[in-house]
């Protein structure tokens, strides 16, 4: 017996781009003390009256099977969030909740995607993305975007691969690079989205998280509320990763289908979860900056750090969690840097090429260490890269 091609081919043929992760929990698993600046996971746990609230529906009874679409609470309380903070009205019809963002992204691409379709993403990208576009038995096609434009997408780029494609993925802020697009970058997306009639599936789990410029929506521009599908998620803004908890934003028809897609895949998220995910919305804005806030220091640190040195190159940080990293004056890969840092230092950082080839030659830093620990690992970081690149 053999598995499908689908299972076989989710990576593509090469690595998953999470080498140095998995080497780096091996060593902690042989007793290795190392730091850790690979993914995305908070310092900081689920706050304490969110597990509270989440207990107390638990212990109310709230176990069983919820709603597949999502609770009316959480489904209209995420409607009203996104009609305050993109202008666009938004109704629960519009809204399904989901195991996660990555659920959230899987269903999206097979709601715009048949078997075959071309489906556009931009390098540097999460490195679920090729995966999941494969896992909808799509093409993924990755369009790249230049470190001399801060990775701002260039339209014109997108335009020349969209013939005959069916959607496009984007993420601002974006993980890897920190990038927060422009109106006049998400201007010009749309418009190459109007004129090649796709699906944009907008990514947007890190729009808490801006340290200059604006988060803007792109379903919130003319013409793009019927072909957006905006994925949000409680694990960024509320530190909630663990609790799996999201949602896909979009036209009511196409929720309506993806509701029965959901049926007969997730069947919905845990009552008890989705309870505690509109306690922890009602409690507004003032509590996701708080979650948020030990990011814009730690980017004001690695600014300082970084700021007094010439070998590293720091990629404009306008949002995210995260710092992307120029470490070609090295001579060094991403992936040989992060290896022998590793080694070297037992500081583990996610090489750029886990994120596409755009990112070459780069190095991506998380940002979910206390203040003094961040502090410490940059600057050896630095001392190795100078080193390094003293010996190239």
């Amino acid at each position: 017996m053999s598995l499908s091609q689908r299972m076989q081919t989710l990576t593509g043929g090469g690595s998953d781009g999470w080498d140095v992760f998995i080497k780096a929990r091996k060593m902690i698993a042989a007793g290795t003390a190392v730091t850790e600046l690979t993914i995305g996971e908070h310092d900081i746990r689920t706050a304490a009256p969110i597990l509270q609230d989440m207990h107390r529906s638990a212990m109310g009874g709230h176990t069983g099977y919820a709603m597949v679409p999502g609770t009316d609470a959480l489904r209209d309380m995420v409607a009203a969030r996104t009609t305050e903070r993109t202008g666009v009205p938004t109704t629960r019809d519009n809204v399904l909740i989901t195991p996660g963002g990555q659920a959230a992204l899987f269903a999206a691409h097979a709601a715009a995607c048949d078997p075959g379709d071309t489906a556009l993403y931009l390098d540097p990208y999460y490195a679920t993305y090729p995966g999941t576009i494969r896992g909808v038995s799509a093409v993924p096609q990755a369009i790249a975007t230049r470190a001399e434009d801060a990775f701002q997408p260039r339209a014109a780029d997108i335009a020349a691969h969209a013939e005959g494609a069916r959607s496009l993925l984007i993420n601002s802020p974006n993980n890897p690079t920190g990038t927060v697009y422009s109106r006049a970058t998400l201007e010009g997306i749309a418009q190459v989205c109007v004129d090649h009639d796709l699906w944009l599936i907008s990514d947007e789990v890190y729009d808490t998280q801006v340290w200059e410029g604006a988060h803007l929506s792109p379903r919130a521009l003319p013409g793009m509320a019927e072909r957006t599908l905006v994925i949000g998620s409680m694990s960024k803004s509320h530190a909630m990763t663990g609790s799996r908890c999201g949602w896909i934003i979009g036209p009511e028809e196409v929720i309506a289908h993806l509701i029965t897609f959901a049926t007969h895949t997730t069947y919905g998220v845990p009552g008890f979860i989705q309870d505690a995910s509109v306690f922890a919305l009602g409690q507004g804005p003032a509590f996701e900056a708080e979650v948020a806030a030990p990011f814009l220091r730690r980017r004001a640190i690695a600014q300082r750090v970084l700021g007094a040195q010439n070998t590293i190159g720091l990629i404009p940080a306008q949002g995210a969690m995260y710092l992307m990293l120029d470490i070609r004056a090295t001579g060094m890969s991403g992936d040989d840097f992060a290896n022998a840092l590793l080694d070297r230092h037992h500081i583990a950082v996610m090489p750029g090429e886990s994120f596409g080839s755009a990112a070459a030659g780069h190095v991506r830093v998380a940002m979910t260490i206390d203040d003094a620990g961040f502090e410490t690992a940059l600057r050896t970081l630095a001392g190795f890269a100078e080193a390094r690149a003293r010996a190239a």
